[in-house]
């Protein structure tokens, strides 16, 4: 493996906006930019960024370990299928040739993925702005910061069943097509990380979990709308996301696994956090950060004081339940269970934490969504399959 691709995934195989308002229940648009909920209460929708941090660097990069990336995990509100992950990632020095990764699944088992590097595409819109970022098939556009995104794919993708892919370097020559265009409105504030608590502020500028994460990182909850084609025809849907955004050196040595979940609900509430094992401690939680959020207002700081943590890999029906606690004492329990996910497993000398990308199933006082959940965990901290 290069150096210079020094990936988590790799380095496992190695070793319009209105119609974007109708899509969220008692959500308006105000001229400012900010989202009014049924309340008076208006929401930032930026976070305090500027929306000049949503284009895309331009200039080469060359110092190690140097990334930015786009990525998202989206579900169909139908449960039709779902993208555990859907990431256009450049990478110092080759910055001309971002990496690709592509998972979709579905309810039978059936996984179709795509892993790999192609030719960057042109950056810059009519508007001068860099606002396309894509590579091979696969390509993401800024249309108005915090507001409005939009994403594309087309091409053919390794398709096999989940079972066989819990080998080491899976690969098959049996490719199945893929197309579709999907458009993303945010509807949750971003959570930026290291601003939840003092702890995860310090722990940040550390530069542990800051190395880990790519630097500087938000995520940020949407709805989407879109069309999609996976078996021979036009498919429209509805659906939400979590889009990722990351700029920064990002170092791997020192990761040892974590626990990732997210989802936002009908109503707009919602919840998010990422957490860390005390691997070398033995501590069940090191690095711990999140949020609920109860669909106006600001993100509530909240950490987890129970996670699913990844014990072994089942496809689906695994109960992801998460239990957060805010500053102030306050406990909020989202059961889950998963959906399905696309697995990740390196060779069994690797020094990395095997890993499920996948999309769950939440429920919370008495609403129902899909969401995300992705886990990693050290081998001799799991039942590997086999």
């Amino acid at each position: 493996m290069s150096k210079a691709r020094f990936t988590r995934r790799n380095a496992l195989a190695a070793g319009s906006a209105a119609a974007g308002v109708a899509l969220v229940p008692g959500l308006a648009m105000a001229a400012d930019g900010k989202a009014k909920t049924r309340g008076t209460t208006m929401t930032d929708l930026t976070g305090g960024k500027d929306p000049a941090y949503e284009y895309f660097i331009t200039e080469p990069q060359t110092e190690p370990g140097m990334q930015e990336g786009f990525n998202w995990w989206l579900w169909d509100d139908q449960g039709r299928f779902a993208f555990p992950r859907c990431a256009v990632e450049a990478y110092a020095p080759d910055w001309d040739h971002p990496h690709i990764e592509l998972g979709l699944v579905t309810p039978d088992g059936t996984v179709r993925r795509q892993s790999g590097s192609a030719n960057r595409h042109k950056e810059f819109g009519p508007d001068g702005k860099a606002s396309h970022f894509g590579t091979g098939g696969l390509w993401f556009e800024v249309v108005e910061p915090f507001k409005h995104y939009k994403s594309g794919f087309s091409g053919a993708i390794m398709s096999g069943k989940w079972d066989d892919m819990l080998v080491p370097g899976y690969s098959t020559e049996n490719l199945a097509p893929l197309r579709f265009e999907i458009e993303a409105w945010p509807v949750v504030p971003p959570w930026i990380q290291g601003t939840m608590s003092k702890d995860a502020k310090e722990r940040m500028a550390k530069g542990g979990e800051s190395l880990a994460m790519g630097g500087d990182r938000l995520e940020q909850l949407c709805r989407v709308k879109g069309v999609i084609n996976w078996q021979g025809k036009d498919v429209d849907f509805t659906g939400g996301a979590l889009r990722i955004r990351r700029k920064g050196v990002r170092k791997l040595q020192e990761f040892f696994g974590h626990c990732w979940q997210s989802v936002v609900f009908p109503s707009g509430k919602a919840f998010g956090y990422i957490a860390y094992p005390g691997y070398k401690t033995g501590a069940e939680y090191d690095y711990n950060e999140g949020f609920v959020f109860l669909g106006e207002g600001e993100l509530i700081p909240a950490r987890a004081v129970k996670s699913p943590w990844l014990k072994d890999y089942q496809y689906s029906g695994e109960d992801v339940t998460c239990v957060m606690e805010t500053e102030d004492g306050r406990q909020f329990t989202f059961a889950g269970k998963t959906f399905g996910g696309v697995p990740t497993l390196g060779p069994a000398d690797s020094p990395f934490p095997p890993l499920h990308q996948m999309i769950a199933h939440y429920t919370f006082e008495g609403e129902q969504a899909y969401g995300m959940v992705e886990r990693s965990t050290m081998r001799d901290k799991m039942k590997m399959p086999g």
